[in-house]
């Protein structure tokens, strides 16, 4: 993987604000952004290709009179950057003032962030990464013959960006990923299981493929026989990957300034309120050491920082991004993201980084053996549907076991677990010790009492 030059791509971006604000604009920012990623796939049980791509670009942001226009390219050179940088100024003059606009940021010092970079894995071969993928499938076939690997993969990525502004923001960060993942199902006579699905995903060079290969061929496994169950309410704890796709279309939406001022957030008005059980305390930190969201600078080049958004239940901040911030008149939180590996063909959106959950001090095995008679979720199937206004959600669990006297007996299937997001907040009876990272989530299992579950 080639690494860009912090000064070309500085360079690049000040070339474009001069070009733009020579047009007449009245600010102007450009987001640049290269990728360079390396994947070997994995399709029903084989090693099947090896692909390697790179992708760089840029996207200016112009202000003209309250009115904001954009445009990007994905061709750095002299003639193209010119180009783009006079059509986001025409995009502005043609549309209309946001009132609400008040200005792009200004330069402030940036914090240092720990365990995002290793070069190891810019060196890391496609061989290398074909005996990652194999390690991980052979553990999942080794653990049992009736396991079956059907998709997955591994790859490395090498990500580089940096925002240059008229108010003399000039950012710069590299960061790079490597992710094992495995899709799995179990046969058995006539019964085939749900997907399963277990991945790693690491900023540093310290991914367990073996780990992955094998928790994906347990819980395939693990699923088979499965039985319906009763409806009723019942203690449930979800496993991180269930958590994160709960959360992210219900609690992390209402904490959204841009949620609030639209008055779409069930958490409007309510900070210094208490909205979840006192175990529960969560904070946002786009400097977590390691983490997968952590960057010291967000999409519009303001810090990146630890805000505090739970404490001991109570509700203490709300996440910003410029916009949002300046509409009321605080600091931005530093939430500002541009999306997907392309980011710079989009405009900064509002969203968390590293949504933590604060750790408890019980293993698994503790937080299993407390419950009498309830549900261990893995998965869960259409969280999309949430309302983020009410918290209300209605999800299917899959995979999903069932817990008697403190043990796990069986797999379920057909349950549905329905509720609203603040009321499962407020049941949380234990944290676990064993944190992972999931997408925008860090998060130990949690257990949560008296959640609505429907079954046969």
């Amino acid at each position: 993987m080639a690494e860009p030059k912090p000064e070309e791509l500085i360079d690049f971006g000040n070339r474009a604000v001069n070009i733009t604000m020579k047009r007449g604009a009245d600010e102007a920012e450009v987001f640049l952004s290269s990728t360079s990623n390396t994947s070997v796939g994995i399709e029903r049980g084989q090693i099947v290709r090896r692909v390697k791509m790179i992708d760089q670009g840029l996207g200016i942001r112009v202000a003209y009179k309250k009115a904001i226009g954009f445009s990007y390219t994905n061709i750095l050179n002299e003639e193209n950057v010119k180009g783009t940088a006079t059509k986001a100024f025409h995009a502005a003059r043609a549309s209309p003032p946001d009132e609400n606009w008040v200005s792009l940021p200004s330069p402030k010092r940036f914090s240092v962030t720990e365990n995002i970079y290793d070069k190891k894995l810019i060196d890391l071969s496609a061989d290398e990464l074909v005996n990652t993928a194999s390690v991980m499938l052979n553990a999942a076939e080794n653990y049992d013959k009736r396991v079956f690997p059907f998709g997955g993969g591994a790859e490395t990525l090498l990500a580089t960006r940096a925002v240059v502004n008229s108010h003399g923001v000039e950012a710069y960060d590299q960061g790079t990923y490597i992710e094992c993942s495995l899709a799995t199902i179990a046969r058995e006579a006539e019964e085939v299981t749900p997907m399963c699905f277990e991945f790693n995903m690491e900023r540093v060079y310290k991914v367990d493929p073996e780990w992955v290969g094998r928790e994906a061929a347990r819980q395939a496994v693990s699923s088979l026989k499965a039985k319906k169950i009763e409806s009723g309410t019942f203690p449930v704890i979800f496993a991180q990957p269930a958590f994160q796709a709960l959360l992210y279309y219900t609690l992390i939406n209402s904490v959204k300034a841009d949620y609030v001022q639209r008055e779409r957030s069930a958490l409007r008005g309510k900070i210094g309120e208490k909205i979840a059980s006192e175990l529960v305390t969560v904070f946002d930190d786009g400097l977590l050491n390691g983490g997968l969201q952590t960057w010291r600078f967000d999409g519009e080049g303001v810090p990146s920082q630890r805000t505090p958004i739970v404490e001991r239940g109570v509700l203490r901040h709300y996440l910003y991004d410029n916009y949002t911030a300046k509409r009321e008149g605080v600091e931005s939180t530093g939430n500002a993201m541009r999306g997907g590996l392309a980011s710079y063909v989009s405009t900064p959106f509002l969203e968390a980084t590293n949504f933590t959950f604060a750790s408890g001090n019980k293993s698994p095995e503790e937080i299993i053996s407390e419950v009498d008679d309830g549900l261990l979720v893995h998965g869960v199937q259409g969280a999309h549907s949430s309302n983020p206004e009410s918290g209300e959600f209605s999800v299917v669990a899959t995979p999903a076991w069932k817990i008697e006297r403190g043990s796990v007996t069986c797999a379920v299937r057909g349950a549905m677990l329905a509720g609203v997001i603040f009321d499962v907040l407020k049941g949380v009876s234990a944290l676990g010790n064993n944190v992972r990272k999931i997408g925008y989530l860090v998060a130990p299992w949690i257990r949560v009492e008296n959640v609505k579950v429907i079954g046969k």
